[in-house]
């Protein structure tokens, strides 16, 4: 099956350099991590000063006492509540990044940003209170009576600082801002009423954060006789040539505001500069023939815009996922060590070579890393075989199918080039336990889409490509849900479904049937 390749004419005359609307008076770059760093630093003074006032509203006593020497200790009243100090701080900071009450970038609303603090503060108050009467300072407190309205009190100071911090920093936004300093610099696609709606609203209302510098021409090439500007910014490109004028004029935003965009050659463009390059693509509600399924609706002023290709897993979502990788594989590296030792000691004496198979499969965003399996085929077997029945299974050819119509096989069964033991050890995916040594190294998660080889990545479409969004897994959606049952196109939507519904109840729902697939026996 040929594969087709989607491209629009380049522009034949540019109108204007890329390289040469690149906005000013920007911010330097470490400016925002230290805006960022104050911010948290001024959240863990909120939250132990919060804890702190409420505990003296409400008993009247003091905090700390001398030790003599010149030492001070909690007194005995607060060394209960000192005790959860600790929590208290990290509660607050984990909950308020999870309502992206750090995010700085782009668009904000005053309302919204107090309904998140609010909501932030609820959160975080509910779990403080289950902290204090589960961990009780270790149980040295166990017989202490925490007052209620400490943590009444606590709330109320929390939320009034944290609001007051944000309210402070918006203002402070806003008045640079409006000043032309560190506005996101933005392109947009299209020269029609919404691009001219779009520039106009960004031009009037700076506070939006937001400076159209170049303008896309969303038709093909730019014809001759088209001005080199419209609404007074420039044309800089046409859709195939976005790539590199985001890469010339330092871009971090595009809108896409034209109706009449087409929508293979747009998503080729943005799988070709999205995530990878930091970049944002927002789009008219108009346009939703080329909508993925990962989005997200906001405002920019009077414009509701849909967000594309934000991030399939959030900063929080990773760190989240990161830890139960490292936790699960710790564990089970633990229980399967007396079995690790006996599969290497069969493999030894079955056939000769090493006993383990070092190859190098694709990890998140086409990173290429070596992956560790027992070793379940002879020395030196010939790749070709394989090679060429993926080309075969991924163009969704019918001799892919090595089984019939009611029982469907998707794997060479009988492979030459496996030996006696490597039939058992991948029967019960045995094989792939040493694969639990890249999760702890960060190549690879417990549940994720299956690595692939890279000649299996030469193969794919634009569109398998987004399976490439996520870290690669030990198991997941596919391994579960037919495996080697399922043609090529059925694993890539079990893959892009995973990645778009991803929840640590789905990764536990996942990891369970999976120990119930290799009990059955279900590999070939």
């Amino acid at each position: 099956m040929a594969q087709t390749t989607l491209r629009a004419d380049r522009i034949a005359r540019p109108r204007a350099g890329a390289g040469r609307v690149r906005a000013s008076a920007r911010a330097p770059q470490w400016i925002l991590p230290l805006i960022k760093a104050a911010i948290l630093v001024t959240d863990i003074v909120v939250a132990t000063a919060a804890l702190a006032m409420a505990f003296y509203w409400r008993e009247g006593l003091p905090l700390i006492v001398p030790a003599g020497s010149g030492a001070f200790i909690w007194s005995a009243r607060f060394a209960p509540y000192g005790a959860l100090l600790l929590f208290v701080v990290l509660i607050r900071l984990l909950v308020l990044r999870y309502y992206d009450l750090y995010r700085l970038r782009g668009e904000f609303s005053f309302v919204d940003d107090g309904m998140r603090v609010f909501k932030a503060t609820a959160i975080g108050s509910l779990l403080i209170i289950a902290a204090a009467f589960l961990y009780r300072g270790g149980f040295h407190y166990r017989s202490f009576s925490y007052a209620r309205s400490v943590f009444v009190l606590d709330f109320l100071f929390a939320f009034a600082g944290f609001e007051l911090m944000r309210l402070f920093l918006r203002t402070a936004q806003t008045f640079f801002r409006r000043r032309g300093i560190n506005l996101i610099p933005t392109l947009v696609v299209g020269r029609g009423p919404e691009a001219a709606f779009c520039i106009k609203e960004m031009r009037e209302r700076p506070s939006l954060g937001y400076r159209v510098i170049g303008v896309v021409e969303s038709s093909g090439a730019v014809q001759l006789d088209v001005p080199a500007t419209y609404e007074g910014v420039p044309v800089i490109s046409d859709l195939a040539g976005l790539p590199d004028a985001i890469r010339e004029s330092k871009a971090n935003e595009v809108i896409i505001a034209d109706a009449n965009v087409d929508g293979d050659t747009l998503f080729d463009v943005m799988m070709r500069c999205g995530r990878r390059h930091g970049i944002e693509f927002r789009i008219a509600p108009s346009l939703f023939n080329c909508l993925p399924s990962k989005t997200e609706v906001d405002q920019i002023g009077a414009l509701p815009m849909i967000r594309l290709f934000r991030e399939p897993l959030s900063d929080f979502a990773r760190g989240t996922k990161r830890i139960s990788d490292l936790i699960i594989s710790s564990l089970t590296l633990a229980v399967l060590s007396p079995f690790w030792l006996l599969i290497a000691l069969l493999i030894e004496l079955d056939s000769k070579g090493p006993i383990y198979y070092a190859q190098e499969r694709v990890g998140m965003d086409g990173r290429i890393f070596v992956v560790y399996k027992f070793r379940t085929m002879q020395l030196n077997a010939d790749s070709e075989i394989h090679r060429e029945y993926q080309r075969k299974f991924i163009a969704g050819h019918a001799e892919a199918n090595v089984g019939d119509a009611e029982k469907p096989a998707y794997k060479l069964r009988n492979d030459p080039r496996i030996t006696r033991v490597g039939r058992v050890l991948r029967r019960f995916s045995l094989d792939e336990v040493p694969q639990l040594l890249n999760v702890l190294r960060g190549d690879m998660s417990i549940v994720g889409p299956r690595p692939p080889i890279p000649y299996e990545v030469e193969a794919y479409e634009l569109r398998h490509r987004r399976r490439l969004d996520v870290k690669p897994g030990l198991t997941g959606l596919w391994q579960v849900s037919g495996r080697n049952r399922l043609p090529f196109e059925e694993m890539v939507k079990l893959d892009l479904f995973y990645i778009e519904n991803w929840s640590l109840l789905f990764d536990l729902k996942i990891i369970l049937r999976t120990v119930m697939v290799m009990l059955r026996g279900d590999g070939y």
